[in-house]
């Protein structure tokens, strides 16, 4: 299912920065896609949640939507409203005050998520991501992700044998 290129073309105009910067895996390079400025968009942020809730499963085969912090939590708010579906919040450490909760939000053992994520560059943080949801008693269903890097997230998540899925890849930024 191709994306709207008017949509491709707002995420670019919105959030796609040009300059010298470095990754959160410590590599340069020349564009950086703010994820907060897209997220904080209306009508941006309802287009890729309309775009990220087409490409879920068939509703029956997950029962929660997870969000790595701080990035994605928009997405899975919004989409929980979409798809009638509940959200939790994995977080990147604990609390600090008393509490190592890893996971905000009301979950079971045994439940089903789909993990949603803003940037995919390496794939490190929906994997670690992953890891405490597993960890948890929550299996992975699918990784939807807004923007792929093209940096070897999709193939890294693959090899931990999920199905995921990027909406825009950096080509399609770079070609608008």
């Amino acid at each position: 299912m191709s994306l709207d290129k008017a949509l491709i073309q707002r995420v670019k105009d919105v959030a796609f920065l040009t300059g010298e910067f470095t990754t959160r895996a410590g590599k340069k390079t020349d564009y950086y896609i703010d994820k907060y400025l897209l997220e904080t968009k209306p009508d941006v942020l309802d287009a890729l949640t309309s775009a990220l809730a087409d490409r879920f499963p068939d509703p029956s085969s997950y029962d929660l939507i997870a969000a790595p912090e701080l990035g994605a939590v928009p997405l899975a708010s919004v989409l929980s409203i979409k798809l009638n579906k509940p959200f939790i919040i994995v977080r990147k450490s604990g609390k600090g005050y008393g509490t190592d909760k890893l996971i905000e939000g009301g979950f079971e053992s045994k439940q089903r998520a789909v993990l949603v994520e803003d940037v995919l560059t390496t794939g490190g943080a929906a994997m670690r991501a992953a890891d405490i949801l597993i960890d948890n008693d929550i299996s992975i269903v699918k990784v939807l992700g807004i923007i792929n890097r093209q940096e070897g997230a999709i193939e890294n998540i693959k090899a931990k044998g999920f199905e995921v899925e990027g909406l825009i890849t950096a080509a399609d930024l770079k070609a608008c």
